[in-house]
């Protein structure tokens, strides 16, 4: 009981008085245009996606984060376009972050069996919290809770403008890639003071390094879908912060299973040892439904409830017919 109130009491600190990294995704493929720009169209059609993950349901004011996306190759300009939208929530005080952006991307052929793609995401960002929800030390008497705090009361939202960029090289059988967010770091300060320095609150720069390999085990005339194995990792570090995903994907068509660990393993000092994710799925060629579950392995572990995350996509539309279909990026969608 005791360990449950000293991480509700943490999180409404970090909530309301520090500057937290960016909402992050365990099956990161699943959200690709979140996870680069350099995904969007990266089917070759028309893609609707969606996803919902809900951190530490243990905890009254746990982590719950909404993403929906549309993304579109124009074959005719080899290039992907896309709009993002994105939202999450955290603390008693309804801390939320909503990002909406537009993504872009070029397709270059390097080889017969290369392709880069340099990708853009252009966005509104807004920071938002319900200060009438928040109850401050001075509130607090054996008399009762007081009805008024004298704390300042800060903006209900503010909004600027954000940029990333990315660039991601695959072939047939691998993809391997990088992308910067925050480029122009948006302040998020729900305070102002007369002295323009103590307002800023500016997003750091978030750069992840991201690839993977796909292997077929096995194909037949009378399963022509292939089976296969594709191994896929995401490094990602937000000033002192850093988050290591390693894992893959087994796809029996039209089942995917798949096992992950997130952590930094071999920095001890830190450690970073976080959670096993366990992925489960179905994939076919329109839609894909997937559901994991994070295994706390921290000290954490008998207290936050893990995490559950839910993701729907639904692919549509034909390639041109004037000519054959161009070489699509070949990583997993889960």
């Amino acid at each position: 009981m005791k360990k449950k109130w000293a991480i509700l009491l943490f999180l409404i600190t970090v909530s309301i008085l520090c500057i937290a990294q960016d909402a992050h995704f365990s099956r990161f493929y699943s959200n690709p245009l979140y996870l680069a720009p350099s995904f969007a169209g990266s089917t070759g059609k028309n893609r609707l996606s969606a996803s919902y993950r809900n951190q530490w349901p243990e905890i009254e004011v746990g982590y719950k984060t909404y993403s929906f996306a549309f993304d579109h190759y124009f074959e005719r300009v080899r290039s992907g376009v896309g709009v993002l939208f994105l939202n999450d929530v955290a603390g008693s005080g309804n801390l939320s972050t909503t990002n909406f952006g537009i993504l872009y991307n070029y397709d270059f052929r390097i080889s017969n069996t290369v392709h880069v793609r340099p990708g853009m995401h252009l966005l509104y960002t807004q920071r938002s919290i319900d200060f009438n929800r928040l109850l401050w030390r001075d509130q607090m008497s054996v008399a009762g809770n007081a009805p008024g705090s004298g704390e300042v009361v800060p903006f209900e939202r503010v909004g600027d403008i954000d940029f990333s960029s990315s660039l991601l090289a695959y072939g047939d059988m691998f993809w391997i890639g990088f992308s910067a967010d925050h480029l122009l770091r948006p302040n998020q300060s729900l305070y102002y003071f007369e002295y323009s320095d103590l307002n800023l609150a500016r997003v750091p720069v978030k750069v992840q390094f991201f690839g993977g390999t796909r292997h077929i085990v096995k194909q037949s005339l009378l399963r022509p879908t292939p089976t296969v194995l594709q191994w896929a990792f995401l490094y990602k570090k937000q000033e002192d912060f850093q988050q290591l995903d390693l894992g893959f994907y087994y796809h029996y068509s039209p089942v995917v299973l798949g096992i992950w660990y997130r952590g930094v393993p071999v920095v001890k000092s830190n450690k970073l040892n976080d959670a096993i994710i366990l992925l489960a799925g179905l994939k076919t060629n329109q839609y894909n439904i997937g559901y994991s579950y994070d295994f706390t392995v921290s000290r954490l572990i008998t207290s936050t409830g893990g995490s559950h995350e839910i993701s729907v996509s639904y692919t549509f539309g034909k390639p041109s017919k004037k000519k054959k279909p161009k070489k699509m990026v070949p990583c997993p969608e889960f």
